[in-house]
């Protein structure tokens, strides 16, 4: 039997297991709960800490493996509460888990998403780690080979193109609500564009003139904050990821080294699925 403190102990690991896999922080104590509940039962546990890693590896598989088969895709930040979505966000932040990692696990296969988190994160030996999904020790490498694939394939390329650095920097200062330096690196005539649904009632979809784009994405900060490069059908783009649950897609047009048009648009995530994101 496995004692509370144990169980205690394990839980952040526990807990950070269940998030890569499920992307809810919600869902993952759900697991870890439902884990616990199987404790009070469970005899002859050596090592209760890998028992509990199992239990909820499995809890999480069972669950990924159900939204397969329902066809399900991830949830956009638009279909989650927005309790949940702080509570994503804090969670990302203070764990400083990769917020393009987890756009990335949303579109791998269960076996996948498994097999890398728990090696490549982790550092399970994959012989446990077929255990879990029930095949061979081959299959488990090969479901982690072909997940390291697509992670490397969402990767951008560090190019250290002029354009790219303009945008960069344009960002920080957003990031910042910094609007001097916003200013500072775009056109007097730029223009920043938003999908209606992007933007609240009353704020204008459309804004113009440097100052004006400045001061209006100044209002956006957290959003901007939540901007990550990802390459999606071989073109690399800015996905905005509050919670790493894909909102929306963030384009920064660069001419003549300065900024010219910002478009925000909303993300279609069927799209993005099938161009091998």
């Amino acid at each position: 039997m496995i004692d509370a403190g144990e169980f205690e102990a394990a839980r952040p690991n526990l807990v950070a297991i269940g998030f890569r896999l499920l992307g809810s922080v919600h869902d993952a104590e759900d697991a870890v709960q439902t884990a616990w509940l199987r404790a009070d039962g469970a005899v002859d546990v050596r090592n209760p800490g890998a028992w509990l890693t199992t239990v909820v590896t499995r809890i999480c598989l069972d669950q990924l493996r159900a939204r397969a088969r329902r066809g399900e895709l991830p949830l956009l930040a638009e279909d989650v509460p927005a309790d949940a979505l702080t509570a994503d966000e804090r969670y990302l932040q203070r764990e400083q888990i990769s917020r393009a990692l987890l756009l990335v696990l949303d579109v791998l296969t269960p076996d996948q998403r498994v097999a890398y988190v728990l090696h490549e994160a982790f550092g399970l030996p994959f012989r446990e780690i077929a255990t879990v999904l029930g095949c061979t020790v081959d299959a488990a490498k090969q479901h982690a080979s072909r997940a390291r694939r697509r992670v490397a394939a969402a990767t951008p390329p560090d190019t250290g193109e002029a354009d790219r650095a303009v945008v960069d920097a344009f960002l920080t200062a957003a990031s910042g609500g910094d609007v001097a330096a916003m200013v500072a690196l775009m056109a007097d005539d730029c223009v920043r564009s938003a999908d209606p649904s992007l933007v609240p009632p009353g704020v204008p979809t459309t804004v113009r003139g440097a100052r004006s784009v400045a001061t209006e994405t100044a209002r956006f900060v957290d959003r901007i904050r939540a901007a990550v490069e990802v390459v999606v059908g071989g073109r690399t783009v800015r996905v905005i990821a509050p919670g790493g649950h894909p909102l929306a897609r963030l384009e920064v047009r660069v001419e003549d080294g300065v900024v010219h048009r910002i478009v925000i648009a909303r993300l279609q995530l069927e799209t993005m699925v099938d161009l091998g994101f």
